[in-house]
């Protein structure tokens, strides 16, 4: 069916009658966007303080983008990595150089990306550290969220993920976040990999305690055990570094990247280690027909140097503390109703008391003064907008916060 003219319900009503239920979407239809606003059917403007989850960190649109996006089109899009394109290369060699790290492996959504980080470790400490064949265990936090596929819920302690999803992949076991002790029990002889995010969106941007990564880092060193960092959300500038990891001066073993690699259009991601890591793939061993195509790597590294030639990174160092300072200033405001607000950079969660308030109809209600923003856990808002914002939107923003959390 052809998009065209309709009410709001008119589209809502079409996705509730054709569309899966595994969505509960803020009730706002929209029909086109540019950097940090957007317009829903009926003209009606936005600021948007969600940045598709981090995906839209270039701002919506971003003209160097759409250029290179359309010099590609007119080329080659796909042909699968049966052969070799004059796009990937060039990516590579610059998300190589920006991450610090010898080799990128490249897919498409984040839970691709993380599924390869699994497969990739546990090769890893079956042929480099020898652990015995189908007794490989990778240590995950609870509160963790990596991505949908059944693998990744299957070690999820979150009970409506895993539903009547079983059987699930064994091999996994689990760990507090921001707890080394936890972490020390959790591990045994055949341990090969901690998988974990720098900062626990899902779970509602859970920051760790100072010094956690760089002790984590050690005991991974220590114990030949490697530390996978999936920066899916958290990466490419969005805490106000390149990287996450950067916060507590350490590196990780691997890598995982998405969202904002695909520079908000279109889906790509990558899984980087140094050689003696990743050189466990082998022709045959992995791979994704779409994985790497050259549309996909023409956008990814146009991406790339608007980030750093536009000083984008920086601008979240910089947007970060306003960001956080307009949302404290919400929280005294408004009372016990805000329990917390937590983040770094741009990505900065507010935590609603579930006995005072509803985070959901608190986000809703933005929605109807001209924010987006997206609950999760139902106690949590979530900010986080493309690293394009500016002051004048991000004090226009939380000041209709304010005013809706105060009536």
């Amino acid at each position: 069916m052809e998009a065209k003219s309709g009410t709001t319900e008119m589209f809502i009503g079409l996705e509730e009658r054709y569309g899966a239920r595994n969505y509960r979407p803020v009730p706002v239809v929209v029909d086109r966007a540019l950097d940090c606003l957007v317009w829903d059917v009926q003209g009606r403007e936005y600021i948007d303080m969600m940045g598709a989850y981090s995906a839209v960190s270039h701002g919506h649109l971003h003209p160097r983008l759409v250029a290179a996006a359309r010099r590609q089109l007119e080329k080659v899009a796909v042909t699968s990595r049966a052969y070799h394109s004059n796009t990937l290369g060039p990516f590579l060699a610059k998300l190589c150089e920006l991450a610090g790290f010898d080799r990128a492996l490249p897919m498409n959504t984040g839970a691709e990306a993380v599924e390869t980080a699994i497969k990739c470790a546990r090769r890893w400490g079956y042929r480099v550290k020898g652990i015995p064949d189908g007794r490989a265990e990778i240590l995950v936090a609870r509160g963790n969220f990596h991505g949908r596929t059944n693998t990744i819920i299957g070690f999820s302690s979150e009970a409506e993920y895993r539903a009547d999803f079983g059987p699930f992949t064994p091999g996994f076991r689990h760990f507090d976040f921001g707890d080394m002790a936890s972490i020390e029990a959790a591990a045994g002889p055949h341990t090969c990999a901690v998988l974990i995010e720098p900062i626990q969106g899902e779970a509602g941007v859970i920051v760790p305690p100072p010094g956690f990564f760089r002790e984590l880092r050690d005991w991974c060193t220590r114990n030949r055990v490697l530390l996978i960092d999936d920066e899916v959300q958290a990466g490419l500038g969005r805490t106000g570094r390149w990287f996450a990891f950067e916060h507590e001066g350490i590196r990780p073993d691997a890598l995982i990247l998405g969202k904002a690699l695909g520079g908000g259009l279109l889906p790509v991601s990558a899984f980087l280690a140094d050689a003696p890591v990743m050189d466990v793939f082998n022709p045959g061993s992995h791979g994704s027909t779409f994985g790497g195509n050259a549309f996909a790597a023409a956008v990814a590294l146009e991406g790339l140097l608007v980030l750093e030639e536009e000083k984008l990174v920086e601008r979240a160092a910089e947007m970060g503390p306003l960001l956080m300072r307009r949302l404290r200033e919400v929280q005294q405001a408004a009372g016990p109703l805000v329990r917390d607000v937590r983040g770094r950079g741009l990505w900065v969660g507010v935590d609603i008391d579930p006995a005072r308030g509803s985070a959901r109809e608190i986000v809703e209600r933005l929605a109807q003064r001209g924010v987006l923003s997206k609950e999760t856990h139902e106690t949590v808002i979530r900010f986080a907008p493309p690293l394009t914002v500016t002051p004048a939107l991000i004090d226009k923003a939380t000041a209709i916060f304010r005013d809706v959390v105060a009536s």
